[in-house]
């Protein structure tokens, strides 16, 4: 039972916190809540709304990696969306790039896959179909290789 969390975020470690601010607030439409900082001037700790959505983020340090220095991420952060291709653009334009174009998908949504300059990665999804799990499913088992 779980009727003592009264809330979940994910706290992203990143290489350049400010930048990592400044790059959200152009690709996402991210607003900044709260930053902390150290004397020597790392985030330690920052808030960002995301469409009502809570994602905070830290400079690397004190035992905390970055995915650059990890080497990669195994998270894929699902931001869905009601315009896929802006949101992309948008997030283009900051500096992401491509790991999957927005393009159609068997499950009903619009979507691709982005990093972000600090190496997250961002899956963007557009509902553009209604199906129910069997309809999906069917799709997904006549897919090569699926």
């Amino acid at each position: 039972m779980n009727s003592h969390i009264v809330g979940v975020y994910a706290r992203l470690v990143v290489s350049e916190g400010a930048a990592a601010i400044d790059f959200y607030r152009a690709a996402l439409g991210a607003t900044e809540v709260a930053r902390y900082t150290n004397p020597a001037g790392k985030i330690v700790h920052a808030e960002l709304d995301v469409a009502g959505t809570t994602i905070a983020l830290k400079d690397e340090g004190d035992g905390d990696l970055a995915p650059a220095t990890l080497g990669g991420t195994p998270v894929i952060i699902a931001l869905q969306v009601d315009d896929a291709d802006a949101v992309a653009g948008a997030m283009l334009a900051a500096g992401a790039t491509v790991i999957y174009p927005v393009a159609d998908q068997p499950h009903g949504e619009r979507g691709g896959r982005l990093a972000d300059p600090f190496g997250h990665q961002w899956m963007i999804s557009q509902q553009i179909e209604d199906l129910t799990a069997a309809e999906v499913q069917r799709r997904v088992d006549g897919m090569a290789g699926g």
